[in-house]
Formats: C-alpha cells, structure tokens, sequence
C-alpha cells in the first residue's frame, strides 16, 4: 500500500492541467460511483489526477490513484485493495483503465455494497457500455464522457485566455455579440486550421511527432480497446483494421456494405458490428437520416474528428471534409446530427438544418431561408450566417 501513496504522491505533485476541462464542473462529485469514459489520449488520468490535486493535494491519504496497468492487480482483486484501503482510513479511490482487472464490474460492484463509505472514480474507455453491457452497474454509477479539446480549450491554452462556453441557443441568437467579445483578445482565424490538424488530443503539447503519436494511439483504440472489451479473437484484428483505412478513404460516401465485405472477407452483418466498435472507440461516426440509428446501413460515415483526417492521408485533406468534420464533432456533444436533405447540410436536434459553406465561394447557391449557414473563412457572421470556429465554442 505505501508504494501505491508514494507513486499517488509523485503523480499528483508533478500533475500538470494547463486548461480546466469543462468536464470538471459537470461531474456530480458527490455521488458514490462515478465513470469516466473516452478514448485513448483526450486526458482521463490528467482528470483523475487534477481532481485528487484540487480536492485534497499529494499528501492527503483518504484519496489514493491506481492504474490497473499494475500487475500486481493481476494477483488481486480491486474489491480486497479497496478494502484494505479504507481500513487504513481511505474514502476515495480513482481507479484508472478499470478493464484491465478481470471480472472489473463484479468487483465494483462489490465494492458498492460492502463498503458503502468509499467513493470510487473510475476511467474506462469509450468503447465500454457501462450500463448496457454490465447490468451489475445498473442504478449504482454515473457515467460521463471526456472528449478531446474543443477549440475553445485549445485557444484558451495557447492565448492564456479564459473563454467560456456557449450553449446552441446563445451561438444561434447571440453569435454577433458573442463574437464582438472574443476578436477584441484573439484572432480565431490564426488558430483555427492548427486546431484542425493537432489541437484535438492534448498529447499535442508533448515534445514528439504529433501524427505518428496520434497513429500510435489509433492503434491502440483498435488493438485494446476494441479487441479486449469486446473480446474479439487477434486474428480478426487486421479486417477491423482494414475495414477502417477503408472507410476513412471512402470520403463521406454511403458505405457499400457489400463491397466492404467482400474486400475484408466477412458477412455484412459482421461489418456493421465492426463499424459499430469502430464508432464507439471515437474512430468515425455514423451519420443518419432522422428517424434511422443503427442496426440500420448510415447514410454517411466520416471520421470522429479532424486531427485524424491528416494523419491518415494529410496531403489530401479536402477543405470543405474538414470543415464539416468539425462542425459534426463539436455538435456530438450535446446534440443529435443527422444526414442533411442537401449537399453539405445536417439536421441538428431533429429540426435545425445547417449548411456549412466557404463565406469566400463564388457563384454561392441559393440558400432557403430556413438554412442556418455554418461558414469557414471568416470570423464574422450575421443573422443566420454564423462563422464555423464559433461552433468550437459549446463545450
């Protein structure tokens, strides 16, 4: 145990989070058992750690971190550390990559009725279904996402402001004002197209190749994440591969279920679960009509975000792919995205259709009144013309 508070210790006086995640002040801290999912490097254990810094500093021992990464948890189970550790006057226990522990929600579980004065904080990743696939969670944990930087965070961290994130309705009626404030200290326009290539994944600040560690981390999504929890045979593991180089080149296309069955040798059924794990890892997203979801063939498929466009084929990154590569991702937060009923477009929360467009296009298209145009290359919008960066500002 004292070599779990030593390296608690070290771990949180050396913690560094140069940008308060929004995700800090929407976590309930009082309830008894909390999840934490994402995917691999948006900065779960900076979250955990920064918690343990802000609530009770490196010395205080009623909080302890551990990472089932360990393998001293391989001879023993977390429900016997946890109790060990309370004894010992321990009250919140920050558990990180909680799947690496054999029979892990058994175990928390466990722990939720033998030790109802412990608190537990646990990081998972985006591909778990805490509730849906774990009934032995059911009514007993909060469940929360942490997604990469938005670019509201990414410009905070780089022009050591303190913007404050936006609800939809404020962009949509308030965006002149809201604007007015913000170009006054910064220029978005000079940061925008970074964040798009390498301001998602916080590893950005770290002194290495950003797309090879990004291509790394990939990898990993796929060798980990989805193998290990959905408990897929290794051999199986360059089709999911393929599958998604595939998809990824496809350039927003309707997937050709078929076709991509035929080119990684598996049923069509056996895709869709593929693209399913692939989505849940944050790889891509699936884009419906309103009213479909899956099991149903998505209308479109595009990559979750745009930091992984340029690593997979960044010498041909089209502008517009980009842009509404953004628009799609900063809205999955809070908000549903469907297929558009033109080219370009989406339908956000069933009923307000978008059409993101270059404000600089010649020969513009005619756009019916009802549209509420997302623009790139510009920092300035008016009525329903609202400049795109500004949507990096929900959350």
């Amino acid at each position: 145990m004292e070599a779990f508070f030593r390296t608690h210790t070290y771990l949180v006086e050396h913690s560094t989070a140069p940008v308060r995640r929004t995700l800090m002040d929407e976590i309930d801290w009082s309830r008894r058992m909390i999840g934490i999912k994402g995917t691999r490097g948006v900065g779960k254990t900076t979250l955990l750690l920064q918690y343990a810094k802000e609530k009770f500093g490196p010395h205080d021992r009623q909080c302890l971190y551990v990472n089932m990464n360990n393998f001293y948890f391989q001879c023993r189970g977390i429900a016997d550390f946890a109790a060990e550790f309370y004894r010992k006057g321990g009250r919140v226990l920050l558990i990180d990559q909680v799947f690496k522990q054999a029979e892990w929600c058994t175990e928390l579980r466990r722990i939720y009725e033998e030790i109802p004065g412990l608190k537990i904080v646990f990081t998972g990743s985006s591909v778990m279904r805490l509730k849906e696939e774990n009934p032995e969670l059911n009514n007993i944990v909060d469940s929360y996402n942490l997604r990469g930087f938005s670019f509201r965070e990414y410009l905070n961290l780089l022009t050591d402001n303190h913007f404050q994130p936006y609800t939809l309705d404020e962009i949509l009626n308030n965006h002149e004002r809201i604007v007015k404030q913000i170009l006054p200290k910064v220029s978005p326009s000079k940061h925008f197209q970074d964040y798009l290539h390498h301001g998602f994944y916080p590893f950005f600040q770290e002194h290495r190749n950003y797309s090879e560690n990004l291509l790394k981390t990939m990898n990993m999504m796929t060798e980990v994440d989805i193998l290990l929890i959905k408990q897929i045979e290794l051999k199986y593991l360059p089709k999911i591969k393929k599958l998604f180089y595939l998809l990824s080149v496809g350039r927003q296309k309707t997937p050709n279920i078929s076709q991509l069955a035929g080119d990684i040798e598996t049923s069509r059924a056996t895709v869709m679960n593929y693209i399913k794990y692939l989505a849940d890892s944050r790889l891509i997203n699936m884009i419906y009509p309103v009213g479909q979801a899956f099991p149903k063939k998505p209308a479109k498929i595009m990559l979750h975000n745009s930091n992984l466009l340029y690593a997979i084929y960044p010498n041909k990154v089209e502008t517009q792919e980009s842009m509404e590569t953004f628009f799609v991702n900063s809205l999955w937060k809070d908000h549903s995205v469907n297929q558009g009923t033109r080219a370009n477009s989406y339908i956000i929360d069933d009923k307000l259709q978008f059409r993101i467009c270059d404000a600089h296009q010649p020969n513009k298209p005619r756009i019916a009144p009802d549209i509420i145009q997302a623009r790139y290359n510009t920092e300035v919008g008016k009525d329903k013309q609202i400049p795109l960066w500004l949507f990096g500002f929900l959350y």
